[in-house]
């Protein structure tokens, strides 16, 4: 133990020229990567929010780079999910909605990292992989995360938790934790893996990824004492709140509301939304007490020297503005992510840089000096050098991908964007309608001004941008259903994507389990 904090303290701050030998895999950063689910950019104290109590994350934004332009490439959890570990387009992997299977034949950042010598580890929510209520049994569903594995599929009923494990023999072995609150026992999870492996030669790379503040919004689904520090909080309307409901909204009134006046007069002006506020802002304070559990554990382990952390989310929520709820849209709210990142020897404070999804495993590769392993067919941008502070070639903007409904097979939701520093341009595929927001200007994205000609050169700039992106990267525009129907095996299983069929691992046979 002695000489493997030794180690540690020569590897500080070492993160470039380490391939190779035994030594140099001694010396590559640890990486630790915990995302919340369905958490905005801007619910955090550290950003600005007076009414958030997130004190552990507040400290340790001031440790670290927080990348104030990071977005959610689709923001919705499965595609998220999908583009964080390939570092490809939804349009390359094909999970164009939730609730389906990636396909297991693609390079993925655990496959570079084991193959560069680290341990890899997973817990808690997954989502690219419909295995709601079986076993995720070892081998190519988990995409290269071989190590400890401690997961779901989804499940966002807190206190009804459950995960699947690998039994002595290896056997899958489902665990109900009846009762227990199950952020917490994640966490626990994560904290034990930490502390097996912190004196080990290899280095590690752990997800750990929390269900909250994903809905439902109901008391009964946070922690007493977080509820008890909201209970008598009064929340505002958001300022580009609109009760009239979004035409182009995929899931709303006819699953939650039961029509527009059951929205406006029940829970707008009712006691829902308050409801809602009170314990979402309960879940936020509850992700900050569990990471603060991490954190604190590396400080006492003397790693954290020697450890790449990231806090971030998947998504957004709209939370009534613009007359929306929920996510899978290109607005701030939705699609604006918090990335923080304490990485050893980089820069700390803030940068504007552009980082989307596909652009973090190729960035992380880049910190660890694996940038010569960075698979080919990955489509992000390794911005390591932004991390260390230094020059190098910025994205032009962030480039989004809504390809349908949330989590069902229908057509008339689609479309694309593209976040600049500056601005947000998108287009739907139903009416061909365009948006232009000028967020300077128009921070709560209210006025579009698409159609204004003191914006003609940046709409045709941002416009042209969309379309060479998507020649690049082979993104054919299309209605929900065409995916279903060229790019599924049988219904939910991925075959194809817009280059073309997976090879040569045929898709696993999917075996849907009913509830």
């Amino acid at each position: 133990m002695k000489d493997k904090r030794l180690l540690y303290l020569l590897g500080a701050g070492t993160l470039t020229g380490l391939a190779g030998t035994a030594g140099a895999q001694q010396q590559r950063p640890n990486i630790i990567y915990m995302m919340a689910d369905q958490l905005r950019a801007d619910g955090l104290g550290y950003a600005g929010d007076g009414l958030a109590v997130t004190p552990n994350i507040d400290r340790f934004a001031r440790q670290s780079l927080d990348f104030t332009n990071a977005v959610s490439v689709s923001p919705v959890s499965a595609a998220y999910r999908a583009s964080l570990i390939t570092g490809k387009y939804t349009s390359s992997t094909g999970m164009v909605i939730n609730e389906l299977n990636l396909n297991p034949n693609h390079r993925t950042l655990a496959h570079v990292l084991t193959d560069a010598g680290y341990q890899t580890g997973y817990v808690g929510k997954v989502h690219w992989n419909d295995a709601h209520r079986r076993p995720y049994k070892p081998g190519p569903e988990r995409m290269g995360f071989d190590g400890y594995w401690a997961a779901y599929s989804f499940n966002h009923i807190n206190y009804s938790a459950f995960y699947d494990t690998d039994g002595p023999d290896g056997e899958p072995v489902h665990v109900d934790l009846k009762g227990q609150y199950g952020p917490e026992v994640f966490t626990g999870l994560a904290l034990d893996y930490i502390r097996e492996h912190a004196g080990d030669e290899q280095p590690f790379t752990l997800m750990l990824s929390w269900s909250p503040t994903h809905d439902p919004w109901v008391r009964r689904n946070v922690p007493a004492h977080c509820y008890e520090r909201f209970k008598d909080v009064k929340f505002e309307l958001p300022e580009n709140f609109n009760e009239n409901p979004d035409p182009y909204m995929d899931r709303f009134f006819s699953e939650y509301f039961n029509g527009r006046t059951s929205w406006r007069d029940d829970f707008v002006k009712g006691e829902g939304y308050q409801e809602a506020m009170r314990c979402y802002y309960a879940m936020v304070n509850s992700i900050d007490e569990q990471f603060g559990r991490v954190v604190e554990l590396l400080d006492s382990l003397g790693i954290a020297d020697n450890t790449i952390v990231v806090f971030t989310s998947d998504h957004g929520e709209m939370m009534t503005s613009q007359g929306r709820m929920f996510k899978m849209i290109f607005y701030d709210e939705a699609c604006r992510i918090p990335f923080l990142i304490r990485c050893p020897g980089a820069k700390r404070g803030r940068t504007d840089v552009c980082l989307n999804t596909p652009d973090i495993a190729p960035t992380l590769l880049g910190l660890v000096g694996l940038s010569d392993s960075i698979p080919a067919e990955m489509e992000g941008d390794d911005l390591s050098f932004a991390v260390r502070g230094g020059k190098g070639l910025e994205p032009d903007f962030a480039f989004m991908q809504g390809m349908g409904h949330t989590h069902l097979w229908r057509n008339g939701f689609e479309w694309r964007a593209v976040r600049d520093k500056r601005y947000t341009y998108a287009r739907y595929l139903r009416d061909g309608s365009e948006l232009l927001f000028d967020r300077q200007k128009d921070p709560h994205m209210t006025h579009n001004v698409a159609a204004d000609k003191k914006y003609a050169k940046v709409l045709a700039k941002l416009r042209n941008g969309m379309a060479a992106k998507m020649g690049t990267i082979n993104d054919e525009f299309k209605p929900c259903t065409w995916y279903r129907d060229n790019w599924m095996y049988k219904g939910f299983s991925i075959k194809a994507a817009a280059h073309g069929e997976f090879g040569p691992l045929p898709p696993i046979e999917p075996v849907r389990v009913k509830e």
